[in-house]
């Protein structure tokens, strides 16, 4: 499928992500985003990360991708244009005696020279970005010829994926913004970084909670997008918007004793600057 990326002249991408921003920096992420770390550590296996390379973590949330690389001994920066999400990835570091540079930066103008990284990182992040173009292109940029960036995305057909479609029905996206799911797709993530080579791998984290109806507590409590969205809703679109997503649950949920555990597809790709 051709995807046409928006027109920047005509989109005012930086409203957007002024909402973006107030949504991710709401709730609690840390509270689902720690859940996620075997993500980031798989995806520096895959992109073979050595010790002696300096790795840099985009929209970085909790740290997710950076700690899992500054176990590897390797020279980690994480960025997050969230403060407050900077401040919990620093304090997961200082638990662990890590030392990681933790800087406040946006996706889409990274305050980095060109060729700055052996490795560029981003666990359900960049993903985000309302100009997905740029944000591509400021991986690129950063990266030196040679170099990797490992990426983990949810797919559009996932669990999470068919989430953020459903909430669309309730509270549209800005007119013109293409679907952060598109990353999760291996022809998309070609186009974006067109020229260098792209190869992806299909995979699966379980949330694994204890019912669906805990999911969705703890994800309109602490999920910011979530969050956000039953916030924008009067009650009766509320509750039916919790139904469709407890059915959505129960669509994926492979559990038979009454908890939640639920797959979720997601697309890990390593791009490869090849010039």
């Amino acid at each position: 499928m051709n995807v046409q990326l928006p027109n920047p002249s005509l989109v005012d991408f930086s409203m957007i992500k002024e909402r973006q921003q107030a949504a991710w920096g709401s709730g609690n992420y840390a509270i689902v985003g720690t859940t996620l770390q075997i993500v980031g550590e798989s995806l520096c296996e895959a992109v073979d990360l050595r010790s002696t390379q300096r790795v840099l973590d985009v929209a970085a949330g909790n740290g997710n991708a950076t700690l899992a690389a500054a176990r590897r001994f390797a020279e980690v920066v994480s960025t997050d244009y969230v403060g407050s999400l900077l401040d919990q990835g620093r304090k997961r570091a200082e638990a662990e005696g890590l030392a990681i540079t933790f800087q406040q930066a946006d996706a889409e103008n990274l305050p980095f020279p060109d060729a700055s990284f052996g490795v560029v990182l981003s666990t359900f992040g960049v993903m985000f970005t309302p100009d997905q173009a740029r944000a591509a292109k400021e991986l690129l940029r950063v990266c030196r010829p040679g170099g990797k960036i490992g990426l983990a995305n949810w797919t559009p057909d996932g669990f999470i994926g068919r989430l953020f479609k459903l909430i669309g029905k309730y509270v549209p996206p800005a007119p013109g913004l293409s679907s952060p799911a598109l990353w999760g797709q291996q022809a998309h993530l070609e186009r974006l970084f067109e020229g260098a080579s792209v190869a992806s791998t299909k995979h699966q984290f379980v949330f694994r909670y204890k019912s669906p109806e805990h999911w969705v507590e703890i994800f309109r409590t602490y999920y910011g997008p979530v969050l956000k969205a039953f916030a924008a809703i009067d009650g009766k679109q509320s509750l039916a918007l919790e139904r469709e997503i407890l059915t959505l649950i129960g669509e994926f949920n492979i559990a038979k004793d009454g908890t939640s555990v639920i797959p979720s597809d997601y697309l890990e790709a390593v791009v490869t600057k090849t010039r």
